[in-house]
């Protein structure tokens, strides 16, 4: 569901304030009925709304994963004369991140014309795990990657993972992407949080001496970057967005407390990231 203004702005109908004033002004419809209130929450598969006695055509959802590169912007209200992520799809739809990237960081970028699925993924309620890659300055030790996950305050904000995990060896899906090895005086760590706060991993890993050199998102619950080439994109599977609206990530959700012994057991299992996308590319 979403707001009638809304609906009408993404139909191509005006712009969302011109919109607003055709529903003030009593203008459109919603199965029959006129609709005068600002807000009116409606489903645009299902509901016939018209504009002038004229049915406007229901936007086809559109789910789509990114390899956002470095230097491009994830949210289109931050422009500011840098290049937007989503200029790299061309679609007709009007598409939003969930989840944004900020500009220096890069990796998987979900961009969606479904509000509620974008709600399901960004809410930390839904408990969707997001996975970074992050380049570190310096040898981050266990009592630093503790404080991590015991969380830091910042600006007034508790900010903490759920679990970061050394990465002594890159794995061949890496490669493949020309991540290189991390040279003297660097260390690769792989975190993993489920609410994901503006510039979270930058700020956590900068109190704690160790500021991010480069950061990538592998992962969004179900959703895996694997060998995606960057600047590259493909639309999800309706498995993929069956999952990421029931909340399903049977192979990865696990209690906090449990989580950095399934990240070890998981670089045991698989040899490293994305070890399991490999494997499922070659059946």
């Amino acid at each position: 569901m979403d707001r009638l203004q809304k609906v009408l702005a993404h139909a191509g109908i005006a712009s969302r304030r011109k919109c607003e004033e055709l529903i003030l002004a009593r203008r459109v419809r919603v199965n029959g009925r006129i609709v005068a209130e600002l807000g009116t929450q409606v489903d645009s598969e299902r509901d016939r709304i018209e504009v002038d006695g004229t049915r406007i055509r229901a936007e086809k959802k559109s789910y789509i994963l990114l390899h956002k590169p470095k230097g491009y912007l994830s949210d289109i209200d931050e422009a500011r004369g840098k290049p937007l992520a989503i200029d790299l799809v061309p679609t007709r739809e009007r598409l939003y991140a969930a989840g944004r990237l900020d500009v220096n960081s890069e990796g998987l970028l979900l961009l969606t014309n479904d509000g509620d699925l974008a709600h399901r993924v960004t809410h930390p309620r839904y408990q969707h795990e997001k996975e970074y890659l992050a380049l570190v300055e310096g040898e981050p030790n266990e009592e630093t990657l503790a404080r991590l996950q015991k969380g830091i305050w910042y600006e007034g904000d508790l900010l903490r993972v759920d679990a970061a995990k050394i990465v002594r060896h890159l794995d061949e899906m890496a490669r493949r992407q020309h991540w290189n090895e991390a040279r003297r005086g660097e260390t690769w760590l792989r975190i993993v949080l489920h609410e994901g706060k503006k510039r979270e991993i930058r700020h956590l890993c900068g109190a704690v001496a160790h500021p991010v050199r480069r950061l990538i998102r592998v992962r969004i619950g179900p959703l895996e970057l694997g060998p995606l080439p960057v600047g590259e994109w493909r639309e999800l599977s309706e498995r993929e967005v069956g999952e990421l609206k029931s909340g399903t990530q049977r192979e990865h959700r696990i209690d906090t407390k449990h989580r950095q012994r399934d990240l070890d057991h998981r670089d045991r299992r698989t040899g490293g990231i994305g070890q399991k996308h490999d494997r499922r590319a070659a059946r």
